[in-house]
């Protein structure tokens, strides 16, 4: 059974509809093609360009939405956004400007994507088996992922001078970890964190050293918060987020009286357990005033160290696994960590402020009672 896909009553699996629209009636007749060849997809119908998918979308209720950039009359982006006002459904974008790295691509995850595929060059025949079974796959993972409570965060794109390093003491250590479906939960969550918070947030995400360069450079222009690429030997600085990748070894170590970042290449890359080494580290450092939070992804990386986090007093969150496009990572924490809070990608960076004001609030009240 495929991950994600809801059985029908009597056993038989529930197809996922899907609107297809591309400007490219040529892409549009090899991807009903490619679509129509699984047994669990059904494609209801086709869109040449944003104005005609949005007339389409009432009548035909897709599953899922595949969705070119470049079209005519109104472009991908532009009705992505129609999309998740008037009708949010789950919309994976195929086209030959969403590379991974790409600002295009992180535009559509920040508007409400949930995944992105680069437009395949030809579809059919031996050697594109492969891609193609990613992309069906894909497909229908997406139908899985529930998104009718969207959110529209409205960040504006912030000025140097607007984002600065925070000089207060570091009292919390926040860190997410993330893989196959990182970037658009950490898009939901880093721009909205709050940068007067005495915190460090941490982020691993299993994708290649160079797509996370780009990444932090992209956040970087949207955030609350500075955003800073982990490197060997940084000092950390409340109100600012760093961000490695899942390749490296990244721990925190006190030296003197200063939070230091150890960043080093992986000795097993092949293996995952960044995102639990981090964990571990800071959970030693910080105890009761770390927060783990664990987000979408396949494997099990982060479920340990969410856990020592947790038993250490220290505070755990977990991505709703509905709202993942992957759901193993999170399902896999939950289960190790039964005093998880279970929250939406789109609620965390609250759920993280609530928290940090909630604990900031008690250790007020305690010093006010030892006085």
């Amino acid at each position: 059974m495929t991950p994600g896909i809801d059985d029908k009553k009597g056993g038989s699996q529930q197809l996922v509809k899907v609107l297809i629209v591309d400007d490219s009636r040529l892409m549009r007749t090899a991807l009903k093609k490619l679509f129509s060849a699984d047994l669990q997809i059904e494609v209801v119908g086709e869109a040449a360009d944003g104005k005609e998918a949005l007339a389409l979308l009432p009548g035909l209720q897709p599953d899922v939405i595949t969705l070119d950039v470049n079209m005519p009359e109104m472009d991908g982006l532009s009705t992505l956004k129609h999309i998740m006002i008037k009708q949010p459904t789950p919309t994976v974008m195929i086209s030959s400007l969403t590379t991974e790295g790409a600002t295009k691509t992180f535009d559509a995850l920040r508007f409400g994507a949930i995944d992105f595929i680069s437009k395949p060059s030809s579809v059919g025949g031996a050697a594109a088996a492969p891609r193609e079974s990613d992309i069906t796959h894909i497909i229908k993972l997406a139908a899985s992922v529930r998104i009718k409570n969207v959110r529209r965060f409205r960040v504006r794109e912030q000025s140097a001078a607007a984002v600065g390093l925070q000089e207060s003491a570091i009292k919390f250590g926040v860190v997410f970890g993330a893989s196959e479906g990182g970037y658009s939960a950490l898009l939901k969550i880093i721009p909205q964190l709050n940068s007067a918070a005495p915190a460090v947030f941490i982020a691993v995400l299993h994708v290649a050293p160079p797509y996370v360069d780009a990444f932090v450079n992209y956040l970087n222009r949207y955030s609350k918060i500075a955003v800073e690429r982990a490197t060997d030997g940084t000092q950390l600085q409340s109100g600012t987020c760093y961000l490695a990748a899942g390749s490296e070894y990244i721990t925190v170590v006190r030296e003197k009286s200063k939070l230091v970042l150890r960043v080093h290449p992986s000795p097993f890359p092949d293996r995952r357990g960044a995102i639990n080494m981090l964990m571990l580290s800071v959970s030693e450092i910080m105890a009761e005033n770390a927060i783990g939070v664990v987000l979408t992804g396949q494997e099990q990386d982060g479920a340990e160290g969410v856990t020592e986090i947790a038993r250490m007093g220290g505070q755990v969150i977990v991505q709703a696994p509905k709202t993942c496009l992957f759901k193993e990572m999170p399902e896999t924490a939950l289960r190790l960590c039964d005093s998880s809070r279970i929250i939406p990608d789109i609620y965390i960076a609250d759920a993280i402020d609530t928290l940090l004001s909630e604990t900031l609030k008690k250790e007020d009240e305690s010093y006010v009672e030892k006085s």
